[in-house]
This record gives C-alpha cells, sequence and structure tokens, in this order.
C-alpha cells in the first residue's frame, strides 16, 4: 500500500480517535472509566516510542492503570516485539499496571504472532480485528466521528451497499453543519477502500447521494455550471478546502469532485499555504 494512501487513513484516525476512544474502551474492551487522564504520547529511555493512544485509567473499581492502544494497518510480523518493547517502558515510566491492545484495521486476515516465548520471557497482547466485529457497534453511537467506522467492521449478512446506506443515514442524523459532513463523508469514502470496496465506491456513494439534497450532494457537484452563484461558490470553497486537508488528492482529483476548474484548486490550496 502506498505511503500517501496509508498517511490518509492515519490522518483520519487522528483526527477522530479522541471522539471513538470512550466508545472503543467501553464496548469493545469493557472498560468503564471513571477517570481518564490523558499521558504524554512519547516514551523515551534509551530510544523513543510513541503510542497511538495513551492514557492513564482508573475504572469502577478503583483499579488505576496505563492504557495503550495501537491502530495497525499493515500485518506486521514483528508487532509482538514492539509491543513489548512498549510495555517495558512504560511499566518503566509509570511503574503502573499497563493494559495493551492492537486494532487491526487491514482488510486481510492478519496473520501476526500475538506472542513469544523464551527461558526468560513471557509475552502476549490482544488483537482485535476490526473487519470481525460487528459494525452495529458503531453504527449505533450518535457520535459522527465513531459512526464512520462502522464502513470497517462486519456486515453480518447485511449487502454492503445496505451497510453503507446505514451508515450514511446515521452521519446525516447525527452530524450539525455542511462543512463537519462533507468531512464525513470524504472519510467515508477514502476508508471504504479498506474494505476493498474500490470497484464499487462510485456506486456505493450514488446509492448514499439520494439522502441528501442536490445542494449537499458532492457527486452532484461535478454537475454544476461553471457561472457558480455567491452561495455555490461558497459552498465549493468550503468542500474544496475540505479535500485539500482532509485527503491527499491531486489538484485535478479535487476538481473532479468538486466540479471546478483546476485553477480554482490551486488558488485555494495556495491560500492555504500562505
Amino acid at each position: 500500500m502506498a505511503k500517501k494512501q496509508a498517511n490518509q487513513y492515519d490522518r483520519i484516525f487522528k483526527e477522530n480517535i479522541e471522539a471513538v476512544i470512550p466508545g472503543l474502551i467501553d464496548k469493545l474492551l469493557g472498560i468503564k472509566s471513571v477517570v481518564s487522564e490523558e499521558l504524554p504520547d512519547d516514551i523515551q529511555h534509551t530510544k523513543e516510542r510513541k503510542p497511538d493512544v495513551l492514557k492513564k485509567i482508573t475504572d469502577l473499581a478503583q483499579n488505576t492503570f496505563i492504557l495503550h492502544l495501537e491502530i495497525q494497518l499493515a500485518d506486521e510480523p514483528d508487532m509482538v516485539y514492539r509491543m513489548a518493547d512498549y510495555d517495558l517502558m512504560l511499566h518503566r515510566k509509570y511503574r503502573l499496571p499497563v493494559e495493551q491492545y492492537v486494532f487491526y484495521i487491514g482488510s486481510k486476515k492478519p496473520q501476526m504472532p500475538t506472542r513469544y516465548s523464551t527461558k526468560r520471557h513471557q509475552f502476549e497482547f490482544p488483537l482485535i480485528v476490526l473487519a470481525e466485529v460487528d459494525y452495529h457497534l458503531f453504527l449505533d453511537s450518535d457520535n459522527p466521528e465513531e459512526i464512520v467506522f462502522a464502513i470497517l467492521g462486519d456486515f453480518k449478512n447485511e449487502k454492503p451497499l445496505q451497510a453503507v446506506e446505514n451508515i450514511l443515514n446515521r452521519v446525516y442524523a447525527t452530524t450539525k453543519g455542511d462543512f463537519a459532513l462533507r468531512r464525513h463523508l470524504v472519510q467515508l469514502r477514502i476508508l471504504a477502500q479498506l474494505r476493498k470496496l474500490e470497484a464499487t465506491t462510485e456506486t456505493v456513494m450514488e446509492r448514499i447521494s439520494q439522502f441528501f439534497n442536490e445542494e449537499k450532494d458532492f457527486l452532484f457537484a461535478k454537475g454544476l455550471d461553471k457561472g457558480m452563484t455567491q452561495k455555490e461558490h461558497e459552498k465549493n470553497l468550503a468542500f474544496t478546502k475540505s479535500l485539500i486537508v482532509e485527503t491527499a488528492f491531486d489538484n485535478q482529483k479535487i476538481a473532479d469532485l468538486v466540479g471546478v476548474p483546476i485553477s480554482f484548486v490551486k488558488q485555494v490550496r495556495e491560500s492555504l499555504t500562505a
């Protein structure tokens, strides 16, 4: 997978992770958090590591521990050693019990070892494969930042088009503001690729579009008259900015999606970097 594409997925998780964490902790890990404290994400002794999520948790039973989560796209054969490194460094720094979990978001069934054993060391970490998690766990949330991750879950016996339609219904119902809605649409389009929906993405988005009026549907933007009204200009400007910030799409791709000249996209990009 290209580095640029992987960075798109990483960006989406980083943008949404704080909104998603409470649901993951409660629904997937079964941790009833009473107090959650953000911890510095660098662990430095003889080397530096940056965990994806690092929190100090106190649960209902008044147990206090370090919660370490990693979001993993690649099926990394050496992940067990990396997690063991984290485990020792976290124990050394905080002198508290450490709970670790890896959330795997790749499309193929992971083969990575989750344990190793030597004469003096025994180590294991839990691996949670999102493709095996019922997508309703995310779908039933009232938080659109969490709902978008439903597309990475298990659709069970539902057809992909129907499942995506359900997801978009929930995103639409829970999102406040046109700009935020467009951002979540872009995120869903990108995340859909992780479930090998590339060939059906356009069909999926066309079906989704029936839930939005033509002024909000970014697919409809492909056919806008180039003589834009002020209102259309403002909407296209907001959407173009969103695509530039939220994706790694080039100027031509963004121009095609929004339905504007490539010169318009270039001007917007230049204004954002000025």
